[in-house]
């Protein structure tokens, strides 16, 4: 598919086939949704989390270079990366929770607790 996406400083041809990929088949759409809800876009797509590739797309729509951000500029950056991330993709299980999980078995911080019985004393 052809897009315009390259055109935007920054946004070479991998990233332009991910953005297409979540839904953003162009410059004039990711500039409507800006950096952090194409990077919501690209999450839920499946892309992995890189905190490099979102402040890269951050500078991208400001026509400033991928490098250029420092300081308490890409602090702020961070931590807005760190919660979209974590609202984005909640935490996935591993280790005996994924097999549990995956026979139907819920993890233990999702198990429903049933009542006590009482003894028959």
């Amino acid at each position: 598919m052809e897009s315009d996406l390259t055109a935007i400083r920054n946004i070479g041809p991998a990233t332009a086939s991910a953005l297409i990929a979540a839904g953003i088949p162009d410059a004039a759409t990711l500039h409507r949704i800006g950096a952090h809800e194409a990077y919501r876009a690209l999450l839920q797509s499946g892309e992995r989390p890189h905190f490099i590739g979102y402040y890269v797309l951050c500078m991208a729509l400001q026509g400033r270079p991928w490098n250029d951000c420092k300081g308490a500029e890409k602090d702020d950056l961070r931590a807005r990366f760190d919660a979209l991330v974590a609202e984005a993709r909640p935490p996935s299980l591993t280790g005996i929770e994924a097999a549990l999980d995956a026979i139907g078995l819920r993890a233990p911080d999702r198990a429903v607790t049933s009542p006590k019985r009482a003894s028959r004393s």
